[in-house]
């Protein structure tokens, strides 16, 4: 293999065979259960990384099923999601992501810097529930539940809240273990098909977990539980600062 052979290559790891295919990515009868909630305003502030900013007390915690997804496969993903602005933009910083599938770990890491671990998420419904759970390292640390399909919600406004951008701290170390790469990354979802919205009563149960501390962001009051079946992509994302330029 030549030098240049290898820069035109030089896609992902392993370079003879990645750990995932050239984006963008299409989802098909993407699922999500959302659920709203009230936290410490302290403790929030404290997760969110300048240049965003503080919006108000808020974290959105996302059960994902994606059973038929480009390159991913089929898998389930779960994490907080918080409302931030940037420059006057307002989107949704993603804290947290823990997800059961190897590609989509990897490439969600190298591309846009997704925090992704991995744990143990499902979505179901369990009789007249949707239910959202997240394991990690055999401990429950999550419990999601919403009443199944109780009001149907407006598909344009649920196909525009999920156009909102969403930024992501991606962080890259050099071989010493400085930041090689450090920056926020933004990116919005498109090509959305809203097959269906529902809301329903909703609760949330977090619980304690030295290398998945979720539960730093309690849960003091639950604002809304929302069920989404949608097609989407998620296109590759843009550079909106960087933390090592000079």
């Amino acid at each position: 293999m030549t030098e240049n052979e290898v820069r035109d290559n030089a896609f992902a790891m392993p370079i003879h065979n990645p750990a995932f295919p050239p984006g963008p990515y299409r989802f098909v009868d993407r699922e999500f259960l959302i659920i709203t909630y009230r936290t410490d305003p302290e403790a929030l502030k404290k997760m969110i990384p300048a240049p965003l900013q503080f919006v108000e007390p808020i974290v959105k915690f996302e059960f994902i099923k994606m059973p038929d997804s480009t390159g991913f496969g089929h898998y389930c993903e779960s994490g907080q999601v918080i409302p931030v602005t940037l420059n006057g933009v307002a989107g949704g910083y993603v804290h947290n992501m823990y997800l059961n599938d190897h590609p989509p770990i990897a490439g969600g890491r190298e591309l846009w810097g997704f925090p992704k671990k991995l744990g143990s998420p499902e979505l179901q419904v369990h009789t007249d529930t949707l239910m959202g759970t997240l394991d990690y390292s055999d401990f429950r640390i999550a419990t999601g539940t919403m009443g199944y399909k109780h009001k149907t919600l407006d598909s344009a406004a649920v196909k525009k809240s999920l156009e909102a951008p969403s930024f992501l701290l991606k962080i890259i170390p050099h071989v010493d273990g400085t930041p090689r790469i450090c920056e926020l990354v933004q990116y919005s979802l498109t090509d959305i098909t809203v097959k269906g919205a529902w809301s329903g009563p909703g609760a949330l149960d977090l619980h304690p977990h030295a290398l998945a501390p979720i539960a730093d962001l309690p849960v003091l009051e639950v604002i809304s539980a929302v069920h989404i079946l949608t097609d989407l992509t998620l296109p590759l994302g843009t550079v909106a600062f960087d933390y090592l330029a000079k």
